[in-house]
């Protein structure tokens, strides 16, 4: 054997040993923990503990040196096991709330409360009041949280005012913790103790006035918020937020009302939600262009869109409010059965920015057909027209309490996700916030309704009309300015017509008009706030330097006095890959990525290697291969020759990440009522005792 051999010999046993070393000292930290968790520090020796890793204690000592060296190692990994689990969630967080909550679930995780970590950790806390070795390690694991705390609140409140509630949060974690660890009932849980801190982190941000974020949309001011107009930038109105005591409130209301609501006949509920359909249209001119001042959008979309397909989707479920049934089930001469749709109680609709009141009546309507309460929490960059359909449910009738809006951030929409009184949570959003609502749903066992983001295909075959092709591109990705989540941003078109579609795409494309959205020959409006401006720009600039090519468009929009405004020109990619940042993440503006493929099986192996699910849509004369590849597709709304309509009568929602289910039709109404059966005996009741 040369000497490189038995050098790359020594060095693999070295590795070997290292690792086998490690893998031992790993058991002892755990054996330790163990030990500490059934009886208790004192009893703890290096003997007994050597005892449970099966080893000699000469061993634990030859690792660790003596029993303080083994606590300090198993100090640190205790330690070092919530700091990763904090850097992950840090990771996932997506504002600074949500750091802030990042570091809360690490802190107090089931695996951080449950009892035997917890009376480990009481055990250390108590011993560091007499080891310096130990009182370093905790010195470190506090100072850690508090950092993590402090960088997290900045940006929600003055600076002066960051290190006092990191402080306070961090004692609050501590407190939680320590009194369900000497609790003999086990009276808090890791889910409960996480709402808890929630609630307070809620309250002092709520109560301490904050920075306004740099070009922010939303601007919270102390406990109120402007909305701003994404076209202008003018401050549109202050709005307060809904905290603690409000949510409370509300959900109090709600629960008188309720009662009050389910006891009418569902012809008396469908009357009421008609005559708010009526008020909606004939408000349609007012409320369009409160929506257009408020989301950006151009007002010959919300003149004809928004407000009536709203009230499209009352008149819907008021028709289908005296219909709700149960079924009789025959059981024989000597019983029946039958059962009974009943309305699930107090529910939570959260909305998102782009449809504001068209997603408020989706998710009120089916609720309150079916003798459902709705609390509803807005977007709050559009926070407008929700109060406005609060107000005409009220003017045609409906019972106080049926029907309320809270305002604010992510802390509100919290509340309502938490509260046990809430037994159905429906959410427009994007994915992580969906499971962020799931996770707080599952402690209530709360249903869930989401529809969340996509990014999905749009296949145009070699036999299409490519006329209509082209229109249903256009309609997939500039209609709102492209923020909407049901969009083909993945244009698909068999090679053999690409060229032809692309010439007629781009020559429509760059006759559309971007403008003031209350010009009704405006076509494309402002995308909804800075932060979200920048973020399309940043999408554009990444398809350029991957190598797609920019056909049209790619630029902030500044000329004819439209620079105080948020405006993208349409864009549109050519000779995109599948694995590009612009094809396979959700972008929310107008920015389309083309793709060329040869055959079908191609094109459905390829629309459906993404993680979302929410659409799809096919253009082709053979209706045959439409219905047999739609059959293929994974996702849950599709369209044949045409795109992004969504007749109320249609079941609406996704498949894999693009949400859970369905909006609109008969099917929306599974999803707030539930069913009791009943067993009715006819005759005497026989018993064996």
């Amino acid at each position: 054997m040369d000497n490189h051999a038995r050098q790359d010999e020594a060095a693999a046993t070295g590795g070997r040993r290292r690792e086998s070393e490690e893998v031992r000292r790993q058991q002892l930290i755990e054996a330790t923990i163990d030990s500490l968790a059934e009886i208790g520090f004192n009893a703890s020796t290096l003997a007994q503990i050597a005892g449970r890793a099966g080893v000699s204690p000469g061993l634990v000592a030859h690792y660790f040196g003596d029993k303080d060296g083994l606590l300090e190692a198993t100090l640190r990994f205790l330690a070092a096991r919530v700091a990763r689990g904090t850097a992950m969630r840090l990771a996932a967080a997506a504002s600074p709330r949500e750091r802030v909550e990042a570091v809360i679930e690490a802190n107090l995780a089931p695996e951080e409360f449950g009892k035997p970590s917890s009376s480990v950790w009481l055990a250390f806390w108590g011993q560091a009041l007499h080891s310096e070795r130990l009182r370093r390690v905790q010195k470190v694991y506090q100072s850690r949280m508090r950092s993590n705390l402090r960088h997290a609140v900045r940006p929600l409140v003055r600076e002066d005012e960051a290190d006092r509630i990191a402080i306070a949060v961090a004692a609050i974690i501590d407190g939680l913790w320590l009194r369900s660890t000497l609790s003999a009932t086990g009276e808090t849980d890791s889910a409960s103790a996480r709402a808890i801190a929630s609630a307070f982190v809620d309250a002092q941000i709520a109560a301490t006035p904050c920075v306004a974020p740099a070009g922010g949309a939303a601007v919270r001011r102390a406990r109120h918020f402007e909305t701003v107009n994404p076209a202008t930038g003018e401050v549109l109105a202050e709005i307060a937020i809904d905290g603690e005591a409000e949510v409370e409130a509300a959900v109090a209301a709600a629960r008188k009302g309720q009662k009050h609501w389910a006891a009418m006949t569902g012809a008396e509920r469908g009357r009421i939600l008609k005559r708010v359909a009526d008020i909606l249209r004939s408000r349609n001119d007012e409320l369009a262009r409160l929506e257009t001042l408020d989301t950006g959008k151009p007002i010959q979309e919300t003149g004809v869109v928004d407000v009536l397909s709203g009230a499209d989707c009352l008149d819907y479920y008021a028709g289908l409010a005296a219909t709700l049934a149960g079924e009789h089930v025959d059981l024989g001469h000597a019983a029946f059965g039958y059962t009974r749709r009943e309305p699930l109680g107090v529910v939570a609709g959260i909305g998102a920015w782009n449809y504001p009141l068209q997603i408020a009546c989706w998710k009120a309507a089916p609720a309150l057909a079916c003798g459902n309460a709705m609390i509803f929490k807005p977007a709050e960059l559009t926070p407008l027209t929700a109060v406005k359909l609060m107000e005409i449910m009220r003017e045609a009738g409906l019972p106080e309490g049926v029907f309320q809006v809270v305002q604010g951030f992510a802390e509100t929409g919290r509340l309502l996700t938490r509260h046990p009184d809430i037994a159905k949570v429906s959410l427009t959003g994007e994915v992580g916030t969906g499971k962020k609502v799931m996770a707080d749903a599952s402690v209530t066992l709360k249903q869930v309704t989401l529809e969340l983001g996509g990014k999905s295909p749009l296949i145009v075959f070699d036999d299409a009309d490519l006329d209509d092709a082209v229109s249903g591109a256009l309609l997939a990705n500039f209609y709102s300015a492209g923020e909407v989540c049901s969009n083909g941003t993945r244009v698909f078109v068999q090679e053999g017509v690409r060229a032809a579609f692309l010439e007629k795409l781009v020559a429509r494309v760059e006759k559309m008009v971007v403008g003031d959205p209350l010009d009704p020959a405006t076509q494309v409006g402002a995308l909804i706030s800075p932060p979200h401006m920048e973020k399309v720009l940043s999408y554009i600039a990444r398809g350029r330097a991957s190598g797609a090519r920019l056909l049209t468009g790619g630029y902030r929009v500044i000329e004819g006095g439209l620079d105080r405004g948020c405006f993208v020109a349409p864009t549109v990619f050519d000779g995109c890959r599948d694995d590009m940042a612009i094809v396979r993440e959700e972008i929310f503006g107008p920015v389309m990525a083309v793709l060329s493929f040869e055959d079908e099986s191609e094109v459905v192996a390829r629309a459906n290697d993404t993680r979302f699910g929410l659409a799809a849509g096919v253009f082709t004369r053979d209706l045959a291969r439409a219905h047999r590849v739609i059959a293929r597709l994974e996702a849950g709304t599709c369209w044949i020759n045409h795109y992004n309509v969504t007749p109320i009568e249609l079941p609406f929602g996704g498949v894999k990440q693009s949400g859970l289910g369905r909006e609109n039709g008969k099917a929306a109404v599974e999803h707030y009522t539930q069913l009791k059966s009943v067993y009715v005996n006819l005759g005497p009741v026989e018993a064996p005792y």
